[in-house]
């Protein structure tokens, strides 16, 4: 089954919900040979490389059970405001040297007010001008104005992780909806932006939630989709979750690369929990990566990264 299934994606055939839960069937290691094969045939051997940087940290008005940064929790996040457009310079331009081609600042909070996006949009129109790195913007559920308003100093891909399924969502978060995430990836695609959207896996979530989140971002004609393995952070609801094992993270990687062939698949968080920093994943089916650290947790090394991706054969 799972060979002609390969051989069908590769002719354009989208496979099915019923499909997807057959795959599940299969072991670790075959499902991510031929999640591999599918990589090759549509996207080749071309690797993205991108980072982010914390832009403005914590009192986050959003109760996402996982995240470290919401005011709902009693975390030891740093707690400060939105960096100046100098800081911003001298980190774009640290990763621009290191081979990093994209460039995400990620700002915490439902999103940016009125001042704050006009300083932001500053500091983007600088980084395109002096660095060259494409930039990326994480900035909440902003406006289709203030999406706009990026668009025209040169960011090219706003990121907006859905998390988890439709039906899971409302388990982890109460102070928006899953609905008011699509319309923000339907106005950023209006706006003509490029949108990045994915989720986290070991929420408590089911295989069928994974699967699911999976169809949705094929729907909305994701091309990038970060999937993070969660790193529970103490002082949050889900500081004692069981998580996810790496076997059942990358059957679920695998999947979601058949289920979206010709998207980029890429490790996010949680990478210091996988073997290698995630080089199983790279040969099952992901073929992007963030580097360095995270948000709120450390990453790993760029030069490891870099040399680690080459060795596999990629060309980022």
């Amino acid at each position: 089954m799972i060979k002609k299934l390969v051989e069908d994606i590769k002719n354009g055939y989208l496979i099915n919900k019923k499909e997807a839960f057959e795959l599940l069937k299969y072991d670790v290691k075959t499902l991510g040979q031929y999640a591999n094969e599918i990589r090759e045939y549509f996207m080749g051997n071309k690797f993205d490389l991108c980072c982010i940087v914390n832009g403005k940290s914590g009192k986050c008005s959003e109760d996402c059970k996982f995240c470290a940064q919401s005011a709902y929790h009693n975390t030891n996040v740093e707690v400060y405001d939105l960096l100046s457009e100098e800081e911003f310079l001298k980190d774009a331009k640290y990763h621009h040297d290191k081979e990093v081609k994209r460039y995400s600042i990620v700002t915490s909070g439902r999103k940016l007010n009125k001042n704050e996006l006009q300083e932001i949009c500053k500091s983007y129109k600088a980084i395109n001008n002096e660095v060259g790195i494409k930039t990326c913007a994480s900035h909440g559920l902003l406006s289709e104005e203030d999406l706009i308003s990026l668009k025209k100093v040169g960011v090219k891909r706003y990121h907006n992780n859905l998390e988890t399924s439709r039906n899971y969502f409302s388990k982890i978060c109460s102070t928006h909806t899953y609905d008011d995430k699509i319309k923000t990836i339907k106005e950023a695609q209006n706006s003509g932006l490029e949108v990045c959207s994915g989720g986290i896996m070991g929420l408590g979530e089911s295989e069928e939630d994974r699967i699911d989140m999976a169809f949705e971002l094929r729907n909305l004609n994701i091309k990038s989709i970060p999937l993070n393995v969660l790193n529970s952070i103490e002082g949050t609801p889900m500081e004692n979750m069981r998580g996810i094992t790496e076997e059942e993270f990358l059957k679920a990687l695998a999947i979601f690369r058949f289920i979206n062939p010709n998207s980029q698949i890429r490790l996010a968080g949680g990478r210091t929990l996988l073997t290698k920093y995630g080089i199983l994943a790279f040969k099952g089916g992901a073929n992007a990566t963030i580097t360095g650290d995270m948000l709120t947790t450390c990453g790993n090394k760029i030069v490891d990264d870099v040399k680690m991706i080459k060795e596999l054969g990629f060309e980022i």
